[in-house]
């Protein structure tokens, strides 16, 4: 039996989680679901919004199944103490989460479906962002009140744990080019060394084909001709962009999951957020949170019932009959949990 930490989070959270838990159930895979809180109820409860004891869930289960959480202005930051008395301040929950757990790359498969109405109904890329570093490392301070800064980090050690994450997920899933997306023209001396670090480590992998595109470039090329790409690596501010924009090209935040991994410890999250305007109608699209539960499966050595999942889903969007409103039906979360259930 697997342990695994489950987060339900803010917002529709609870509702995707619950129906990503009853579809890994249904493929018959024995877990046990440890419950941890983050965010606004994680305050609520202890007063923190990061509390120690879910930190050490996951270190323990090694593997958690996070639903979305509010990030708040964070006027006030998030502050962690360690036993050794120091602290660690954080711009937000969802990074203090990761870095506190070692994660240091994040995955976002992006595929259509056929039976959505797409602008690329042959896009599957896969989007690796390395997420310790960048502008999103939160390091920014105001300068009186007429100005801020914002500091952009780069380090070769960085990125080659990254591009080397990149290319053996890559080479394990039998994708055969990888394409570095940057702005080194520009950013010399950063986004330059992202590049030339990754193509270092793409030395290594010969049988994988390395390219490199500039980030606007490639924002042209996905929005005008979006198939032909394969695997994307890129520093952590360029990810988050593109793999929003390929959600938007299959049709629906909906289908796009997600994971962020560790050494150590693994947290599969979708890629959208709380979506506050949906709490409570039982509207949303659980198929993100579900696919992150196939890429569970998948993480855990279960590959059938990860395909399984899988092919489910796939079969549940081509009919139609039975998929929510961002997917063009009018059927409910949980009756498309339903039907997903079904076809397993």
């Amino acid at each position: 039996m697997y342990k695994i930490t489950v987060i339900r989070g803010d917002g529709v959270g609870p509702e995707i989680c619950d129906a990503a838990i009853r579809v890994i159930e249904a493929t018959g895979v024995k877990c046990e679901w440890d419950f941890a809180l983050i965010g606004r109820e994680a305050e609520k409860q202890s007063g923190a919004p990061l509390p120690g004891e879910t930190v050490e869930k996951i270190r323990a289960s090694r593997v958690a199944l996070k639903g979305p959480v509010i990030i708040e202005n964070m006027g006030d930051k998030v502050v962690i103490s360690h036993d050794d008395h120091t602290q660690r301040v954080y711009s937000n929950v969802n990074t203090a989460l990761r870095i506190e757990l070692g994660a240091y790359v994040n995955v976002r498969p992006l595929r259509a479906f056929e039976g959505v109405r797409s602008h690329a109904p042959r896009l599957d890329v896969v989007v690796i962002r390395e997420i310790t570093e960048d502008l999103y490392s939160g390091y920014e301070h105001s300068i009186g009140e007429e100005a801020a800064e914002a500091i952009k980090i780069t380090t070769r050690r960085a990125t080659e744990r990254a591009a080397r994450f990149a290319f053996e997920y890559a080479t394990q899933r039998w994708r055969r080019r990888l394409s570095v997306i940057h702005k080194a023209n520009v950013l010399q001396l950063t986004d330059g060394l992202f590049l030339r670090t990754a193509r270092e480590v793409a030395r290594e992998y010969p049988k994988i084909k390395c390219d490199d595109t500039m980030i606007d470039s490639c924002v042209y090329q996905l929005a005008c001709k979006p198939e032909g790409w394969d695997v994307l690596l890129m520093p952590n501010q360029y990810g988050d962009i593109i793999s929003d924009l390929c959600a938007g090209l299959v049709g629906s935040f909906g289908l796009a999951p997600g994971a962020s991994f560790g050494d150590n410890v693994v947290i599969f999250e979708a890629a959208h957020g709380a979506a506050l305007d949906l709490v409570g109608q039982n509207k949303v699209n659980p198929a993100a949170m579900i696919l992150c539960g196939s890429m569970l499966m998948e993480h855990l050595g279960e590959i059938e019932a990860a395909q399984r999942i899988r092919d489910a889903v796939k079969a549940v969007i081509k009919e139609g009959r039975a998929v929510t409103p961002d997917l063009g039906g009018n059927a409910k979360t949980t009756a498309m949990t339903n039907v997903i259930i079904d076809h397993l």
